[in-house]
């Protein structure tokens, strides 16, 4: 069983573990404009990071995008999901299909695709001025990055829902309409109870996505927009301060994985009672 392990578990060592522990040692180090970087052992980086007004709205405006979009995300896929987990035959795999294809198209494709029908001159603009309305604001604002984000994640969530859906018998809902529940309470007390297990899976898998957006918020959302993914490309190629831009790349990645461990805890818990 070891050697079967091993190789996978260097090739993750190799690829994961080393380069991260790199950038670990580089948020440690001092910038100098003149040197780019200075060995040192400081966590001056990280002070400047949590200390910082700016960066501190960064971190708190990605938390509220990751939180609304992951919200939106679960809403929006559960009946997606509970419809394509009671299919049977050939339309469950169309539906299937229909809801990976979307993944096959890269992020930077879809956003210039949301560009030009939510621009100022795009279509939708266009069509509500043929109809007599007057323009419409939503290019470079925060709900069009919320738009595209939820368009982007959203077949994880389906997906992930869906395949613990499935799991669940028909007969208990059938059980429960027969003993005089009604459709909403059935899924209240019977199908959303026992679906809690992909809640979490695909909550977390959506949030940490919405935490690390990179091209969406840039291009949606504009210069004046800002989240954590692009403030730590900022860092590394414009201003080139790697240590400052190594220790926002951690700050993202402790908040995501704290946050995504906590709101898991808080679930598995109910999922228990």
């Amino acid at each position: 069983m070891f050697a079967l392990i091993l190789p996978a578990g260097l090739l993750v060592c190799a690829m994961l573990v080393a380069p991260m522990l790199l950038l670990l040692r580089y948020s440690l180090n001092r910038y100098s404009p003149t040197e780019l970087m200075i060995s040192a052992f400081t966590g001056d980086n990280y002070l400047n990071a949590v200390t910082d007004t700016y960066y501190r709205d960064v971190l708190g405006t990605t938390l509220w995008v990751a939180g609304v979009c992951t919200l939106l995300a679960l809403a929006l896929g559960f009946p997606a999901a509970y419809v394509l987990a009671r299919l049977d035959g050939k339309w469950k795999s169309w539906l299937t299909l229909l809801t990976v294809f979307p993944l096959m198209v890269g992020n930077v494709v879809r956003a210039a695709g949301w560009m030009t029908l939510l621009g100022n001159t795009g279509m939708l603009n266009a069509a509500l001025k043929a109809l007599g309305f007057g323009q419409v604001k939503i290019i470079y604002t925060s709900g069009a990055v919320v738009l595209g984000i939820v368009t982007v994640v959203l077949p994880y969530m389906i997906l992930t829902l869906a395949s613990v859906i499935e799991s669940i018998p028909r007969a208990l809902e059938e059980a429960a309409l027969n003993m005089g529940a009604k459709p909403m309470t059935v899924f209240r007390r019977v199908v959303f109870p026992l679906s809690l297990p992909g809640v979490i899976a695909g909550s977390a898998l959506v949030f940490i996505l919405c935490m690390n957006a990179y091209a969406t918020p840039i291009l949606l959302g504009g210069a004046q927009f800002k989240m954590m993914a692009p403030a730590v490309y900022d860092q590394f190629v414009r201003t080139t301060n790697w240590p400052f831009g190594a220790a926002l790349a951690f700050i993202l990645l402790f908040v995501t994985l704290g946050l995504t461990l906590a709101g898991s805890a808080l679930l598995q818990r109910r999922y228990r009672r």
